[in-house]
C-alpha cells in the first residue's frame, strides 16, 4: 500500500472507487480553489466553505484539489465519475473531513466549515 495520511500535515485518507487515497489541501491546492471559486483571499475561500451550501460541483473541485495536493493525478472530471460509499453523503463527509484537517488549529478544532449533504 502507499503512504499513510499524516493529519499533522492536513492529510486525510478516503476510499474513492474502492481505493484508499490520501488527500491534502496544500497551499497550491488552496490557490487552485481560490481561482475556481473566484475569490480573492483565503478569507473569501473560508467564507464560501462556511456557508454550508456547497453544490455537487464544489465537492468535486474540493476533493479533486485535495487529491492533486497529495500528488494524485486526477482531474475534476475523473473525480466526478468516482464512486464513494454512501454516495452524496460520503462525498460530503470526505469534504468536511478534508476541510477540517486543513483549517484545524494545532490540537484543537477551529469550527471548520461543514458542507450539508441535503
Amino acid at each position: 500500500m502507499g503512504a499513510r495520511a499524516n493529519r499533522r500535515r492536513g492529510e486525510i485518507e478516503a476510499f474513492l472507487d474502492g481505493e484508499r487515497r490520501v488527500l491534502c489541501l496544500t497551499l497550491g491546492a488552496l490557490a487552485e480553489l481560490e481561482t475556481a471559486f473566484a475569490v480573492d483571499s483565503m478569507a473569501g475561500l473560508a467564507e464560501r466553505f462556511s456557508s454550508g451550501r456547497l453544490k455537487a460541483d464544489d465537492l468535486i473541485r474540493i476533493i479533486g484539489a485535495g487529491l492533486r495536493g497529495a500528488g494524485n493525478l486526477f482531474s475534476d472530471e475523473d473525480v466526478a465519475g468516482m464512486a464513494v460509499a454512501d454516495g452524496l453523503a460520503g462525498f460530503a463527509r470526505i469534504t468536511a473531513e478534508l476541510l477540517q484537517a486543513t483549517f484545524e488549529a494545532e490540537g484543537e478544532a477551529s469550527n471548520p466549515p461543514v458542507p450539508h449533504s441535503a
